[in-house]
């Protein structure tokens, strides 16, 4: 290893252990990092291109684990990175090796991006002692350097919109997919955060009726070399590298100031920004992984580690798992999401595999640090937090375990209502339970109706349009011999398997997809949409697109459904018309104060209400569900609505005398907006009555 390069022409002074990073203070830079068991780390300075190492500077101080230095006349811009000597020991959890250079864990901005090469492994790759082997080759070359950044912008009079819960809709979204080949778009803007803010997007959103954008992952991730090796890309992005820097392929200018742009606009337009985020596990993967961060400044302490320490327990699937047990580890989690709040002003987060936050040595558990820390924080117990209640570790399948206010992705949802629409036996019963909450779940320690975050597609699986189109997922320009992704998909290809010209498929398809879309918009709790379904956006059948940046997952404006999507805004609206789709509160069937009827009340078409015996009979495929304000609490106001879902034949209906009705949706008739009671309950349709005044309108009866 060549000798450090020397500083001249600076003030070095002791500095301070705090903040964490790298921060300018207007005379110069303040460098502070968390290592508990390094034995020395030095600063190393890089050209703005980050092409030449300038000078490497030792710290001096350390206060407890935290290292620190001040370095006068530093300022924004600055390119950096750190090496840390200790001891190599991978059999006891250590990894130090200096002539790795390393980024550093609170990094604001990246200079360069990751050069796949064998340097970057920290032991000798084709050795026969592995991954106990020692590398000697310097990294600096291939990987990207830290930069000093200044977050300040003018945020002027932003407000965020926080939208209540039980209104909220949200689009899950991918930056580059949903604006790539969007025409109304600026070409150099397009695939951008300030693309994905224009005015053409922002206006598709409104006509959607969103409340909340939900972007996969944003915070600077790395593509996996197995992919880079087969000429794909890591598009979905689960693979973060830095927790605190906006992913740069995103970006026209390359600056902060892009991202905190797009969620200005947006709070303008009334729309949130969540961000999915991924601090279960780092882009560095298992032992035979690249050293690049968390590996090289304290292996032991970032990783939660197995075998006395050389390997890493993988209750993610990606290699390996971060420690939060650890308070610096805890700690880098909080302050990067206080960072996303108050520098950029986002309104919540989605996070990925969720349960290995909350897992404790002894197991899951909804007290566990993570979550007691987030709950207390005054800034992070404000925004809206959407947990994916699983991961693989052992007891990893968590839905309903998590603590107020978390949302929880709802994958019974997805399952029962793709089943009950495919025609699967027994199902209805499910279904109940789908559209009221799922309060099997949820309904317990104070947990509102809105915790249920219902989807029927996301970005890991097949596109509505997929869903309707094929029984077989087809990832093979994946690499893996099609054996990724999942394999039970309840999918129904309603005839014919992939695309066809057969007008009485394609209209079977289209109904299908509006009666899903219509269980998603009129059921309790917070429904999520995938960007494209509301335009017809198919992936070919592919079911785990993770590495398709083309053409399978950036959306085709130009053949995009405006039907769909105008069934969809319409939806949206026809919930915001009607409080008693989207309740805070469970509802228990209980009986009103204001008028003596029960709040839930369950249909037949006959207009009689089921038996314990219907809901177990496999013929039973024709749901009605008359519905008020809930018969707790102060908002039991007056009205009703009642909501049939067919999945099986046209049968006669009998429309229940409690109130006098008016159909405002068929999903047969899309473009019908409002009609007198039907007569009939048609074959695979999804109906939406609503009470309404006596003048005019005959009261439901026999059909």
């Amino acid at each position: 290893m060549p000798p450090p390069v020397r500083l001249s022409g600076h003030a070095i002074g002791p500095g301070r252990p705090w903040p964490m990073g790298a921060s300018f203070d207007g005379e110069g830079v303040n460098f502070a990092v968390f290592s508990a068991h390094a034995e020395m780390i030095e600063l190393c300075l890089f050209s703005p291109d980050g092409r030449k190492e300038l000078a490497r500077v030792p710290f001096r101080e350390r206060d407890g684990d935290i290292w620190h230095m001040h370095l006068g006349g530093l300022t924004f811009g600055t390119v950096y990175g750190f090496r840390a000597h200790g001891p190599y020991a991978p059999e006891q959890g250590h990894r130090f090796n200096p002539h790795k250079l390393l980024l550093d864990p609170y990094a604001r901005a990246l200079e360069g991006r990751l050069r796949w090469s064998d340097a970057l492994m920290g032991y000798k790759i084709g050795s026969p002692r592995a991954d106990l082997s020692y590398d000697t080759r310097d990294s600096a070359f291939a990987v990207p350097k830290a930069v000093v950044t200044d977050p300040s912008f003018a945020w002027g009079d932003d407000k965020a919109p926080r939208h209540p819960r039980c209104e909220s809709v949200i689009l899950e979204a991918h930056v580059k997919a949903l604006t790539q080949r969007h025409g109304g778009i600026e070409k150099g803007l397009r695939g951008t955060y300030l693309g994905l803010a224009s005015d053409p997007m922002i206006d598709h959103l409104h006509r959607l009726g969103i409340t909340a954008i939900e972007l996969l992952p944003v915070q600077a991730f790395v593509d996996d070399r197995f992919l880079v090796a087969k000429g794909l890309r890591n598009h979905w992005g689960y693979n973060t590298l830095a927790f605190f820097a906006p992913e740069p392929r995103y970006m026209s200018k390359g600056a902060l100031w892009e991202f905190q742009t797009m969620v200005r606009r947006l709070h303008v337009a009334g729309i949130e920004v969540i961000l999915d985020v991924v601090y279960n596990h780092s882009g560095e993967g298992d032992q035979f992984g690249p050293t690049l961060s968390f590996r090289g400044l304290d292996n032991a302490s970032y990783y939660r580690l197995a075998d006395g320490g050389r390997n890493y327990v993988n209750d993610t699937g990606t290699g390996n798992t971060l420690n939060l047990t650890h308070p610096m580890v805890l700690r880098m989690v909080m302050d990067s999401l206080r960072y996303w709040v108050e520098h950029c002003h986002v309104d919540g987060f989605r996070f990925d595999l969720a349960t290995v936050l909350g897992r404790e040595p002894h197991g899951f558990d909804p007290n566990g640090g993570f979550f007691d820390a987030i709950r207390q924080d005054p800034v992070l117990s404000r925004v809206k937090l959407i947990a994916e209640p699983w991961d693989i570790g052992p007891g990893g399948y968590q839905l309903g375990g998590y603590p107020h206010p978390f949302h929880e992705w709802n994958d019974q949802f997805r399952d029962g209502v793709r089943r009950f629409w495919k025609g699967d036996p027994g199902m209805t019963g499910d279904l109940a339970r789908r559209l009221l909450g799922s309060a099997d779940r949820f309904d317990h320690s104070g947990r509102s109706a809105t915790s249920s975050v219902n989807f029927i597609t996301a970005h890991d699986g097949f596109t509505l349009e997929d869903l309707v189109s094929y029984t077989v997922k087809r990832n093979w320009a994946n690499g893996e011999d099609n054996r990724d992704g999942h394999h039970e998909n309840h999918a129904d290809n309603l005839g014919v398997e992939g695309p066809t010209d057969d007008p009485g498929i394609l209209a079977a398809r289209a109904l299908r997809k509006r009666n899903l879309l219509a269980t998603l918009m009129l059921a309790q709790g917070v429904p999520m949409l995938l960007a494209g379904d509301e335009i017809g956006h198919s992936q070919g059948g592919n079911n785990n697109a993770y590495a398709q940046d083309n053409e399978t997952t950036w959306l085709d404006w130009e053949r995009a459904d405006k039907a769909l999507a105008d069934f969809v805004g319409r939806l949206a609206q026809l919930r915001r018309d009607h409080p008693q789709l989207r309740q805070r509160r469970f509802l228990h069937a209980r009986r009103r104060a204001a008028d003596g009827l029960r709040d839930v009340i369950w249909r037949k078409a006959d207009g009689s209400e089921p038996h314990a015996h219907d809901w177990h009979d496999p013929a039973f495929r024709a749901l009605g569900l008359e519905l008020r304000m809930a018969a707790e609490g102060g908002d039991a106001g007056p009205g009703a609505v009642l909501l049939y879902l067919n999945a099986g034949p046209e049968s006669a209906l009998t429309l229940p005398d409690t109130a006098r009705w008016q159909l405002v949706l068929d999903t047969t008739r899309p473009d019908l907006t409002q009609g007198p009671p039907p007569r009939h309950l048609p074959a695979q349709s999804v109906l939406l009555l609503r009470s309404a005044p006596a003048e005019g309108l005959p009261k439901g009866g026999k059909g």
